[in-house]
């Protein structure tokens, strides 16, 4: 079966988190209300050792999401095959329910810049990231999830939208999509936008994968809210509002806790799982 006719994904509608090695005994103990976790693809590359052995323990128990930074889907220069090939072993052996990346670029001649940098939306920029897609997707075998970035600028030679450009993706390469809503409301914010026409807009029945995390407030030059996607603080009430939002648009996709830095205890990353759960069940009915 080709990619593009593979499922989106076999992650149950139900909350995950990201996994932090910090957490494992609390997890082992009691780990409700989540039921599924997500790892960064590029912690899990190594040949061995305590990582592996709990992630080799956890996905007995749990669906696992593989979330890749690396790949840099979006750079002007040809995919990493060695770290193509990295990847395709590491899903080999784990067989994740899922494996999304990132619309973005991080690497430039040479060197690898160690962030996910937006791209101008245009049509060399989307022939470029379908061309890349297709060979992930193809190498690895599997349906990809990309998901939508946090921005700060618009890029003056962009030439559409960001929501026609995801969908414009999709259809060409047959890839699925993951929509991070703190991203939308970070972007909406820092470009003076409006979160729920992005929403609105947004085709959801393409939707493999919900994120949620935290963000830092400040300020522009010019004393305007900028927000940063730090991925290193609870969901603010906003976001939480959008995301009930997007559920009666489009019906309960599987729902992760993003908290990546300064990270909590487990009783505060449950907590914060356990408030999208109660958003999430019962479903809501998606809006006609």
């Amino acid at each position: 079966m080709s990619p593009s006719r593979l499922p989106f994904n076999a992650l149950p509608d139900a909350v995950g988190v990201g996994y932090k090695s910090r957490h494992f005994a609390a997890i082992e103990a009691d780990p409700s209300p989540v039921r599924w976790f997500e790892v960064h693809a590029e912690n899990y590359m190594g040949a061995g050792g305590r990582p592996l052995a709990q992630m080799r323990a956890l996905a007995e128990r749990f669906p696992i999401s593989v979330h890749g930074v690396g790949l840099s889907i979006g750079g002007d220069r040809p995919l990493d095959t060695d770290h193509l090939a990295r990847l395709k072993t590491l899903l080999g052996w784990l067989n994740p329910a899922s494996f999304s990346e990132h619309l973005a670029w991080s690497t430039h001649d040479t060197g690898f810049l160690n962030d996910l940098l937006p791209l101008p939306y245009t049509a060399t920029t989307l022939d470029r990231v379908c061309t890349h897609i297709d060979q992930v997707q193809e190498s690895l075998g599997r349906r990809m999830l990309l998901e939508n970035p946090s921005t700060y600028l618009a890029f003056a030679e962009t030439e559409m939208a960001e929501v026609d450009f995801l969908r414009e993706i999709t259809t060409r390469t047959g890839c699925g999509l993951l929509l991070d809503v703190n991203n939308v409301f970070v972007s909406a914010t820092n470009q003076q936008t409006d979160p729920v026409a992005y929403i609105d807009a947004f085709p959801l029945d393409l939707v493999g994968e919900i994120h949620l995390g935290g963000h830092d407030e400040d300020t522009d030059d010019a004393g305007a809210p900028l927000l940063i996607d730090s991925h290193g603080a609870p969901v603010v009430d906003p976001v939480w509002t959008l995301y009930a939002h997007t559920l009666r648009r489009g019906g309960p996709r599987p729902t992760l806790i993003e908290w990546d830095t300064d990270v909590p205890d487990w009783p505060v990353l449950a907590s914060e799982a356990r408030r999208a759960a109660e958003l999430l069940s019962p479903a809501p009915v998606p809006a006609q």
